[in-house]
């Protein structure tokens, strides 16, 4: 029973994720992390790096869906995905780096920053 429990938590969490991720084009991460830290008791890091790996299904079928909509501006992916795989690999030496506990202070107040422009 427990390990069914298991397998429910991850596979909602995992739809959620998608959800968000189709209908606003992100925010996989900002539901994958805390689910992983609080429902499945995963360590930050481990959380963080999951994530990533979790994330990148997730993005590959909206693209998909996304591109069959006619919805890419081409002139803008190759510039923000060159910029986004440097940051992607100086943010990943910066997890190896960080405390779990400045770890859990940035990306809370990452997603409280977010919030904050979204709702303003």
């Amino acid at each position: 029973m427990r390990r069914m429990k298991r397998w429910l938590k991850i596979g909602i969490s995992g739809f959620v994720a998608g959800l968000c991720n189709g209908f606003f084009g992100s925010g996989g991460g900002t539901i994958v992390v805390p689910a992983m830290v609080h429902l499945l008791g995963m360590k930050e890091h481990d959380a963080h790096a999951t994530a990533l790996a979790v994330i990148l299904p997730l993005t590959a079928i909206s693209s998909f869906v996304y591109f069959k909509s006619g919805f890419f501006e081409w002139d803008v992916i190759w510039k923000v995905a060159a910029g986004g795989a440097l940051g992607g690999l100086v943010g990943a030496w910066i997890l190896n780096r960080i405390s779990p506990y400045w770890l859990r202070k940035v990306f809370g107040l990452f997603m409280i920053i977010a919030a904050i422009r979204m709702i303003a």
